[in-house]
């Protein structure tokens, strides 16, 4: 990837790799629908819409294993524009898929740089939709599809952090419609065919290609001005997509170096961020570590998702914040059944001991480093490890796994859960006091 501004790196179009991993025929259907859909053959949000035919009026809501076979990557990268200013491409990248009738999804935060966009694309506009939360509820992705369907909608451009992605992709796991994701954060979700849902206040994982955006527009100067927190936050994220993609047995060769030096510029990124927030090279460059650990994710992960994800859909702690306040404890618990992997990280950012670094930088950047601090209870133990060790609080069948249950390099038993949750009650430094 040449980055320079307004460069265009074309990586759109290519088939999944063969044997890449499917589910039940439903699944298969559905990813047939997302890779033969197309909008420049006239495919709208009103000829693709399928809103309340499945599970009582809702979404098919089914975990499954999220670690890929070994030898097996799905490579189908979306089409990367990168730098300072990018986002002023927007348009011509929305006329590039043949689409005419785009829908801005974005969060209540973000609405007037929605509007912003809605106004330079003019009539390739048909509304704007800033309702997206974190988690993504089931019940707001369907009202998203109804009206992409009474919009006629054929384009769906994601504006916004892992929230707007996020809806997004449930929008499109419905109608099949493709994305734009124009990223302010740097999550890197808008790398990856994954999306979480919250129904019943857990939250389930899906993948599926039409969820994988077509074309990503990655703009420094949009993300100046986001807090210090938020930004963080995000970083940590980032941060934890590399570590719980680095020490997956199935880790396609191919994108253990992303997880490298994704791991590398964020850590290193992180402080200089803090320090100089306005700074649109630093934000710049934390743009493309984002990039790398959103294409590291996309070959599975494990543990610390599982039990972020639980503390964000049943507990409703902030996405980027469920992830910092346990990694260091995941990766400390992981630290001797993984050692070579997360050696690699180690090695990358500079230090000896990556879990205590992992603390430190949620420290340095005003982070929680103890559960109380996120609302997070000792009493809720016990269901916590449950939901985090099984689908959905049930055992599951031997095909279909969550995330923790997947490619794991350790069993995800509940002792496992509850010691990582012990530990980041406690807050304490792994490996001894500050």
């Amino acid at each position: 990837m040449v980055r320079r501004r307004g460069d265009h790196a074309d990586a759109a179009g290519r088939q999944p790799l063969a044997g890449a991993h499917r589910t039940r025929s439903r699944s298969r259907s559905r990813r047939a629908r997302g890779r033969q859909t197309s909008v420049s053959a006239g495919g709208s949000a009103q000829q693709l819409g399928r809103v309340g035919r499945r599970n009582g009026g809702g979404l098919v809501t089914t975990p499954r294993n999220f670690a890929h076979p070994a030898g097996v990557h799905n490579a189908t990268p979306p089409r990367i524009v990168f730098g300072p200013g990018s986002s002023a491409h927007l348009g011509a990248e929305v006329d590039r898929l043949g689409a005419r009738r785009a829908m801005i999804v974005t969060t209540p935060g973000r609405t007037t740089m929605g509007d912003r966009f809605a106004t330079a694309l003019g009539d390739r506009c048909v509304g704007l939709l800033p309702e997206a939360i974190s988690q993504v509820p089931v019940e707001l992705v369907r009202r998203g599809v109804e009206k992409a369907v009474a919009r006629g909608a054929d384009c769906l451009v994601a504006v916004g952090g892992g929230a707007a992605t996020g809806l997004c992709k449930g929008i499109a796991y419905e109608s099949g419609l493709p994305i734009v994701a124009v990223p302010t954060t740097y999550s890197g979700s808008e790398m990856t065919g994954y999306c979480g849902m919250t129904a019943d206040g857990v939250k389930r994982m899906h993948e599926s290609l039409a969820m994988r955006p077509r074309t990503v527009v990655y703009d420094a100067e949009l993300s100046v001005g986001l807090p210090p927190t938020a930004s963080a936050s995000s970083a940590m994220n980032a941060l934890a997509h590399c570590v719980d993609a680095i020490y997956l047995p199935s880790l396609s060769p191919l994108l253990a170096p992303a997880a490298v030096e994704g791991a590398r510029i964020v850590a290193h990124t992180l402080p200089l961020l803090l320090d100089h927030p306005d700074d649109v090279a630093v934000r710049n460059e934390m743009l493309y570590g984002a990039y790398l650990s959103g294409a590291a994710l996309t070959g599975g992960f494990a543990m610390q998702h599982a039990i972020a994800h639980m503390l964000g859909g049943s507990y409703g702690v902030e996405h980027g914040t469920a992830h910092a306040v346990v990694l260091p404890y995941v990766t400390d618990h992981l630290s001797e059944r993984a050692p070579l992997a997360l050696g690699r990280i180690a090695d990358a950012v500079g230090t000896d001991d990556l879990a205590g670094y992992l603390w430190d930088l949620n420290i340095r950047a005003g982070l929680p480093v103890r559960l109380a601090d996120v609302g997070f209870s000792v009493e809720d133990e016990d269901r916590a490890v449950l939901i985090a060790t099984t689908a959905d609080g049930r055992p599951t069948d031997p095909d279909v796994h969550d995330a923790g249950r997947a490619g794991n390099p350790a069993p995800v038993t509940d002792d496992a859960v509850r010691s990582i949750l012990r530990a980041a009650a406690a807050g304490r430094r792994p490996g001894g006091s500050r």
